[in-house]
């Protein structure tokens, strides 16, 4: 059986088409992104009295050491924020460009990581943000608290605050990612037994690397959480297991 025979100009023309879509999807990311980072700047004192809202009854103002600073902390909490309002159309511009070169079973594993994904990251953004925080900071605010004054500047308090809200997202992606790799076939429900004791070892390192503080009690708000989160994805791969995989042709 004899192949087919691409021309020169029928591969520049397939190659010219993907770049051109490529370019057409960048930029409905960019425009929306500008467009969220804008609307988000106009929001920029709500956000940031949103974010200090956790440590209002220990540090009721936040102090600044240069003059631009303020300035940088309503940039970076409108940039951090339109990042976030624009992700679900970046999300789907990238997955749109992607799709077609995918088999149908990668198809449904990929759809299934951006939605769920993106609800489990707010999950765990939200989780960090009404229990881990407060906690943390009532631990670290009250050491020395009878000779020591807090003082502590926008920008670094910004940073810390948007930092544990992203690694806490990131971490509750751990049930997506699991039943996406039992989606296409890369673990199993048994092996993710197997594999128990070693990843609760993994998880609880994780859990002290994004716990700001050392206590016993702040690293178990995040480690419990995770281990069950690492328990129901061993259910949820059972499950996923059980339903019919959409066809590869």
């Amino acid at each position: 059986m004899s192949l087919p025979v691409v021309s020169p100009s029928g591969l520049r023309l397939s190659l010219a088409g993907h770049l051109e879509e490529l370019r057409r999807r960048l930029g409905i990311s960019l425009a929306a992104l500008l467009l969220a980072v804008g609307l988000c700047l106009t929001q920029a004192e709500r956000l940031i009295a949103w974010l200090a809202a956790p440590v209002q009854a220990w540090l009721p103002y936040f102090a600044f050491f240069t003059p631009v600073e303020p300035l940088l902390a309503y940039m970076k909490v409108s940039g951090l924020a339109g990042i976030v309002a624009a992700m679900p159309v970046i999300l789907w511009q990238l997955w749109a460009f992607i799709r077609s070169g995918l088999t149908p079973r990668e198809r449904s594993a990929g759809l299934l990581f951006v939605w769920w994904g993106s609800l489990q990251f707010a999950a765990g953004a939200a989780f960090a943000y009404y229990v881990l925080l407060p906690a943390s900071l009532r631990l670290l605010l009250r050491i020395g608290e009878h000779y020591l004054r807090p003082m502590i500047s926008i920008d670094r308090y910004l940073s810390f605050v948007t930092g544990l809200l992203f690694w806490c997202g990131l971490l509750f992606e751990l049930p997506v990612l699991l039943v996406v790799l039992a989606r296409i076939g890369v673990v199993s429900p048994e092996w993710l037994r197997q594999q128990r004791p070693y990843a609760m070892l993994i998880l609880v390192i994780l859990a002290a690397l994004v716990t700001p503080t050392t206590d016993p009690v702040n690293l178990c708000l995040v480690a419990v959480p995770l281990a069950l989160l690492y328990e129901a994805s061993i259910w949820l791969t059972r499950a996923t297991m059980r339903l019919p995989a959409p066809p590869d042709g």
